[in-house]
């Protein structure tokens, strides 16, 4: 660090005052700010009213009043909300239990309807099941007694008078009523005469030389389409009683005839009048008609 610096001296030996020294900045800096510090500190004192002795007493306690007083407004309040906060606290512990109580209840109600709809699921498949063999059977029955069109597999049969036959050699009513017997003992499902559908009323019958079915007079060759199981039904016809009657027969009086097995065949339902009631009895009312029945 540098020497220190002497002061100029007046004539008289006395150092200079600050001001005479000071850089001249610095002087007019600081001085500047005291005279504002002065004149600011004198305009407050001239200023300032004169305060009674008493009265900051006075203030004080009023202050002590006014804080003393929210005090106790704050200490009300706090005990009133108190008492709103416990009673929302119980006001929501019971609406929560009467809402479990009501899921509860809602779900043993779930647990009854499911149980309710698992028994009616198990009767409707019942009535399903009893309506599908139901439809199943009209179905059936309808085919054997010739009410309803059927479709499928069987056997062609063309039988024909011989030749140069006479009334004693021709193909008559009783013969074909054989053949459709042993049609139908062989299992058979539906039976038709050049193109008319037996049904459980039809008749085979002879007028003069023409026979009739339906009461539709027919012309040979007489054809008859049976519907059954391909595979069986010639050999069980042939093995009829009623079947190895008609084959002799026809060899006997010279028929002509011809069997092949045919992959699909249409049959239409049989015309004429339909059944109106049904009298339960034996388990051959179902059936198809006997030989002497379609013979009548």
């Amino acid at each position: 660090m540098g020497e220190p610096q002497a002061r100029p001296a007046t004539p008289k030996g006395e150092p200079l005052p600050p001001r005479v020294t000071m850089p001249l900045l610095t002087l007019i800096t600081q001085q500047s700010l005291d005279e504002d510090y002065l004149h600011a500190a004198e305009r407050k004192v001239t200023a300032a009213p004169q305060v009674p002795h008493g009265r900051p007493r006075r203030t004080a306690a009023v202050v002590i009043a006014v804080f003393g007083l929210l005090v106790t407004v704050a200490a009300v309040q706090n005990s009133r909300d108190a008492g709103v906060n416990d009673a929302s606290r119980a006001s929501l512990v019971s609406q929560i239990d009467n809402r479990r109580h009501a899921v509860s209840s809602l779900q043993d109600r779930i647990v009854r309807i499911r149980d309710d709809n698992v028994g009616l699921q198990r009767r409707l498949d019942q009535v399903t099941s009893t309506e599908q063999e139901a439809s199943a059977r009209v179905r059936r029955l309808g085919a054997r007694s010739g009410f309803l069109p059927v479709t499928g597999p069987g056997v062609r049969i063309t039988v024909e008078d011989p030749p140069n036959a006479d009334a004693t050699t021709l193909v008559r009513d009783e013969d074909l009523a054989k053949l459709v017997d042993g049609l139908w003992s062989a299992g058979a499902e539906a039976i038709a005469v050049n193109g008319h559908r037996l049904s459980v009323l039809s008749a085979i019958r002879n007028a003069n030389v023409a026979i009739h079915v339906n009461g539709v007079p027919l012309t040979p060759p007489y054809t008859v389409l049976a519907i059954g199981d391909t595979k069986s039904l010639q050999a069980k016809l042939l093995a009829s009683p009623v079947g190895a009657e008609f084959f002799s027969l026809a060899r006997q009086l010279g028929f002509g005839y011809s069997i092949r097995p045919v992959g699909s065949i249409d049959l239409p339902a049989a015309r004429g009048p339909r059944i109106e009631s049904v009298r339960t009895g034996s388990s051959h009312d179902t059936h198809p008609p006997g030989p002497q029945e379609a013979h009548q």
